[in-house]
């Protein structure tokens, strides 16, 4: 292969355990073409955003060529999939091209999403529709924007093939950048098959590269277990607190860094609902908006399961530790939620009234088929007395009562309410990636017009800020353009 484009490699995970990954060179396309590169993010990790948009830039993306310093590979894990035990997964259409150090002094993989097939392939194809590729640019980066951990999307590229899935699609890669791709299931992959040294080194390269202050600790790989259960922690409380639905939240997709990963069947949220449900695959409600806490805690316990026999010599005294560990969990998610939650009505702390005013909110918005994102957002201009939101949607009279008590609160512990009113717009965006929006920019793509894809990105690049000229992407679906079920793409 010719080897083009400058990007600074430092690969730490090769240099690992062999067991962890098989070298894989990604499957050459027949006509690439640039959809996007994210210039800013590029710039991030130290590459040319010029250069990634050249002829030899975008064969890169395609995997046609690979950078100097590539090593690609396919990574292992196996995981639990809607419940059931899967022993081998793996990388089945990603390639990892290798690892950078950021201009943040943060490490990052870089990996072609749909560039063919490898030795995880499970009889698939390796390749991507375009769906799915302009779908998780889209949500990957507007979560970013949101202040969201996640994994990112540097670039999209079409491949000129075509893909075969329910129909024929046009095919195309993505580009994902994360902290890094090592999963739950990654430990889950070698801890089932009793490969001690294996998953001991996968243990000390995840402390080294995300929780290096675990080192300190008495017990190190507790200690590590507490690190990602107190990221995820955070991570699920920031979902529920802007309506994000995962869709799939098995254990090969929750990545131990505690960034969102897999943007497959996702949604955000419009009326409010415990039990929404989006993903065509969920058929039981497992990984509904409400069980996703939970649900956390589930795959958790499967990632302390793995690391079990690094933690204490003495099983017993191991299961007792990391159960402690466990129990965790949903304290720390609870407060971070409830603070979260209380910023979204304008209250800093959380406290019993606070929490009381809240879940007196919650249910009006779900008996009202009242929008999520826009319900929290509009309460600022009941504050202020202004009308941005409220031109194009106000509460109905039922809020009315809740307003005047939350408003009494406010006012009781000293408020300024319009400084209260300019804070909450801080924290409730107007626009959120919206699955009717995609859609459009989806069928879009599909014929060959990526115009309502780029204004999409664009304007969901600045989500808290109101433009009037903007508000149709502000605006809830209507009945004709609502979307109830995501699909995979796999």
């Amino acid at each position: 292969m010719t080897r083009a484009v400058k990007i600074p490699f430092d690969n730490a995970f090769c240099r690992l355990d062999s067991a962890l990954f098989a070298y894989q060179a990604p499957t050459p396309v027949k006509n690439p073409g640039l959809i996007r590169v994210n210039d800013a993010l590029a710039a991030l990790l130290g590459i040319d955003p010029l250069e990634l948009k050249s002829e030899e830039g975008v064969a890169a993306l395609a995997g046609n060529v690979l950078p100097e310093g590539a090593e690609p590979i396919a990574t292992a894990y196996a995981g639990h999939q809607f419940g059931n035990w899967n022993p081998q997964l793996g990388d089945g259409r990603a390639i990892l091209l290798g690892e950078v150090i950021g201009k943040d002094g943060e490490r990052y993989d870089i990996q072609l999403k749909g560039a063919g097939v490898t030795p995880f392939s499970r009889m698939g194809d390796g390749r991507s529709p375009l769906g799915p590729v302009l779908r998780e640019y889209v949500v990957s980066e507007g979560m970013a924007v949101l202040g969201v951990p996640t994994t990112r999307s540097l670039a999209a590229v079409t491949t000129g093939e075509k893909v075969i899935r329910d129909e024929i699609l046009p095919g195309a890669i993505l580009t994902r950048i994360a902290k890094s791709h090592i999963r739950v299931g990654t430990f889950q992959f070698f801890a089932s098959r009793q490969q001690r040294e294996t998953l001991t080194i996968l243990a000390d390269h995840v402390i080294d590269r995300h929780y290096p202050d675990a080192k300190n600790s008495d017990i190190v790989y507790l200690e590590l277990l507490n690190c990602v259960i107190r990221a995820q922690a955070k991570l699920i409380a920031h979902w529920q607190s802007l309506g994000f639905i995962h869709g799939v939240m098995n254990t090969d997709n929750m990545l131990v860094s505690g960034e969102t990963v897999d943007y497959g069947p996702c949604a955000f949220m419009e009326e409010y609902h415990p039990g929404m449900v989006f993903s065509s695959i969920d058929r039981q409600g497992r990984y509904a908006y409400g069980n996703q806490p939970a649900i956390a805690q589930w795959n958790l316990a499967w990632l302390a399961q793995s690391l079990l026999p690094l933690i204490h010599d003495d099983e017993d005294k191991s299961i007792e530790l990391v159960q402690q560990a466990l129990d965790n969990f949903k304290p720390l998610f609870t407060t971070e939620y409830q603070q979260r939650m209380c910023q979204k009505i304008g209250i800093d702390s959380a406290s019993a009234e606070a929490m009381k005013l809240l879940n007196d909110f919650l249910p009006l918005l779900q008996a009202n088929n009242i929008d999520f994102t826009l319900g929290f957002r509009v309460l600022a201009d009941y504050l202020d007395e202004t009308h941005t939101i409220r031109t194009f949607y106000a509460l109905p009279g039922e809020f009315d009562d809740w307003i005047a008590k939350w408003k009494a609160y406010l006012s009781a512990k000293g408020s300024n309410l319009e400084e209260v009113a300019n804070r909450m717009r801080q924290v409730n965006p107007v626009y959120i990636p919206r699955n009717h929006q995609i859609e459009v920019a989806i069928q879009a793509g599909n014929r060959g017009d990526f115009e309502p894809f780029h204004q999409l990105v664009d304007r969901l690049s600045n989500p808290f800020d109101f433009d009037p000229t903007h508000t149709q992407y502000a605006l809830p679906a209507t009945d004709a353009e609502r979307v109830t079920q995501t699909f995979c793409g796999t």
